[in-house]
């Protein structure tokens, strides 16, 4: 399915591409915290639309983790905005199973098959490959997948880290296409309004 649908905005935030010179993923949250070891509520507000109130809600559901000194590592913020770039169009508690299934525990370093920034990166990358390509299946999105993950990325104490991940990453990209795919229909919608 191509749509030639192009999504403008760096994913899961309300900040256009082109402010960030078209950087997305890793590219993107090394510009935020350039110099930076966390950021602020406030900062995240301005940067991903996400209200305190949901943002604590998250917190105590235990899907982001708790903030040290009231800063948001790049790990946290790479989390926050990968349930925000999906709850469009999936349910929270999916949207938490896929981050546990990848990551286990939101906070617990341990049980990540990947840290969450670079799992955005790849989130990222992927994405704007499908979007560009005129000839999308499922199987191309598969090879893509396939050959977006880089093992020395996976923590090896992890069994089938690389298989988990693919899975859960075609989900993520499915459901990323179908916000963007979304947000072009509401476009549509209020012109007719």
């Amino acid at each position: 399915m191509y749509l030639a649908i192009d999504d403008d905005k760096v994913p899961g935030t309300i900040v256009y591409r082109k402010d960030m010179e078209g950087s997305t993923g890793l590219d993107f949250l090394n510009k935020i915290f350039f110099l930076k070891d966390g950021i602020l509520l406030t900062q995240i507000r301005t940067i991903a639309g996400v209200d305190g109130s949901t943002l604590q809600n998250w917190v105590k559901r235990g899907w982001v983790p708790n903030t040290t000194n009231k800063l948001y590592s790049m790990d946290m913020f790479a989390r926050i905005v990968i349930i925000n770039m999906l709850r469009d169009t999936m349910q929270l508690s999916k949207i938490s199973f896929l981050l546990s299934y990848i990551n286990g525990e939101a906070g617990n370093k341990a049980d990540d098959i990947i840290p969450e920034s670079k799992l955005y990166d790849y989130i990222c990358r992927i994405t704007d490959s499908m979007l560009g390509d005129e000839s999308y299946s499922d199987e191309r999105l598969r090879s893509v997948i396939e050959n977006s993950i880089d093992e020395s990325d996976l923590n090896p104490a992890i069994p089938d880290a690389k298989k988990r991940l693919a899975s859960a990453l075609e989900v993520i990209v499915l459901a990323r296409y179908a916000a963007i795919i979304k947000a072009h229909s509401d476009d549509l919608f209020d012109k007719l309004v």
